[in-house]
């Protein structure tokens, strides 16, 4: 007879479970599976980046190379007019891409992300999320800029082509994850107004702006800025979402915490399921109508699942069989 199964307890010290708090060794470790992921313009059909259900890509740029003489298998689009009419032949102008499209990556670590039901907890995903993406930044040949958001506010990478800058950032990504403990009391939480000020100071224009967050607390300003951000930029917004929050049991009960106060929460009780329902479809609606409004690329992560395999399937990429080797095994409750 199968004994029944025991969810096993994650060690409470910070750095312990890889499924609750990532440390600078782990997020490094992905550079091998970053260096196989791409963000250039030029997309698989799958991948949420083209088409329509994706970015609208600027791509880096075109510099001006040379005027050339037409060949037949050039586009008809390509055809100096003014140069052809004044000397009788058609003329093509040809450009090179830029080298350089700088990506600026914002990750929240505020408590409303240290949760999870089933796999990890929604700050460990978006932190090897970003590890991931930093290292496609980086092999790519791209600056990379980044912004960690915590309760007692953010810190700031301006975008460089350097390994030494994602290590810095990826530092700062696993001491923010590293902080974050049930048991410690957060300061209010830095309202996403904050983080969308010091995303428009260090991404003026012609970035891809990558936001990975629950999108809590949003500000005044939240959707006036988001405009002017996307106006300028590339901006896709990664929600990063827990499977229970998507679909709420019938019988669960437990006490929930935010450092400072604990409160008794019943899914049996009616008004308290209605209003905790309530709160992520406002949430998930509010997100919807930027998506719509400013033409925002808006994708999700679940904390439910390993994150290499989520992102390799957004950006339209088979999956291999490394696919796991992010938070360690899916987590049983």
């Amino acid at each position: 007879m199968r004994k029944p199964h025991t969810a096993r307890k994650a060690d409470p010290r910070p750095g312990s479970d890889r499924r609750v708090h990532v440390d600078l060794h782990h997020l490094a470790g992905l550079e091998p599976h970053g260096n196989r992921l791409a963000l250039l313009p030029r997309q698989p059909a799958r991948s949420v980046l083209n088409g329509r259900h994706g970015s609208r890509l600027r791509g880096r740029g075109l510099d001006f190379l040379e005027l050339r003489d037409y060949q037949p298998s050039d586009d008809v689009r390509s055809i100096d007019w003014r140069v052809t009419a004044r000397t009788g032949s058609p003329y093509v102008r040809v450009f090179t891409e830029e080298r350089d499209r700088p990506a600026l990556l914002v990750v929240d670590q505020r408590m409303s992300m240290f949760f999870g039901s089933r796999h990890a907890m929604k700050s460990v995903v978006a932190a090897e999320a970003a590890a991931l993406l930093s290292f496609a930044v980086l092999h790519q040949g791209d600056r990379l800029g980044g912004i960690v958001v915590t309760d007692d506010g953010v810190e700031e990478f301006r975008p460089r082509r350097s390994r030494a800058q994602v290590m810095r950032f990826l530092t700062s990504l696993a001491n923010a994850n590293q902080r974050l403990e049930a048991r410690r009391p957060a300061p209010s939480p830095t309202s996403l107004d904050q983080v969308l000020v010091s995303a428009s100071r260090l991404a003026s224009r012609d970035h891809l702006v990558i936001v990975l967050s629950d999108f809590d607390v949003p500000g005044p300003r939240t959707e006036a800025m988001l405009s002017a951000l996307r106006r300028h930029n590339d901006v896709i917004l990664v929600a990063v979402s827990d499977p229970l929050a998507d679909a709420l049991p019938d019988d669960m009960s437990c006490l929930a915490t935010d450092g400072r106060q604990h409160a008794r929460l019943d899914t049996a009780e009616a008004a308290q399921r209605e209003a905790l329902e309530g709160v992520a479809q406002r949430r998930r609606a509010a997100l919807d109508a930027w998506s719509r409004k400013f033409a925002i690329s808006l994708v999700s992560l679940s904390a439910g699942a390993p994150t290499l395999p989520q992102l390799r399937r957004l950006l339209g990429l088979a999956p291999t069989q490394d696919d796991g080797q992010t938070s360690g095994k899916e987590r049983r409750t």
